[in-house]
């Protein structure tokens, strides 16, 4: 089995990777971890850099988890990007972090993340950043 999280070096995509694990060391899964920029900027903070890259791997190969790292540009579609991945190394599990919302923006789910959720063919996992009463 094969799970892919959508990784960004951010606070949900910390989270996105220690759920992944979680669920990897549950099921007995390796991971495919992608990191893609929407390649909209020159400097792009999504895009993780060589350092963040290996922190991540070293997380996961700490917890006991087989991991494969892609890295890519996906010219301004990282639904596309992340469902593209999914279906070409035959993920059965996508994790994604999910940022928290005012209420107003509660009606409106990320772009990324609502696509990914109502395309995908395989159960996506979306996940918060714990919060500091959690």
């Amino acid at each position: 089995m094969k799970i892919l999280v959508g990784y960004v070096p951010t606070p949900e995509g910390e989270a996105a990777l220690s759920a992944a694990a979680s669920e990897a060391a549950l099921r007995g899964a390796s991971i495919l971890l992608l990191n893609t920029s929407r390649g909209d900027s020159y400097i792009d903070a999504r895009y993780a850099n060589a350092d963040e890259l290996a922190a991540a791997e070293a997380k996961l190969r700490e917890q006991g988890v087989e991991v494969t790292i892609q890295q890519a540009l996906s010219e301004g579609d990282v639904a596309g990007a992340l469902l593209k991945a999914a279906a070409a190394d035959d993920v059965e599990l996508i994790v994604l972090g999910l940022r928290r919302r005012s209420p107003v923006g509660k009606l409106i789910l990320g772009s990324t993340a609502q696509r990914v959720l109502l395309e995908s063919p395989v159960p996506v996992l979306a996940v918060k950043v714990p919060s500091p009463h959690d």
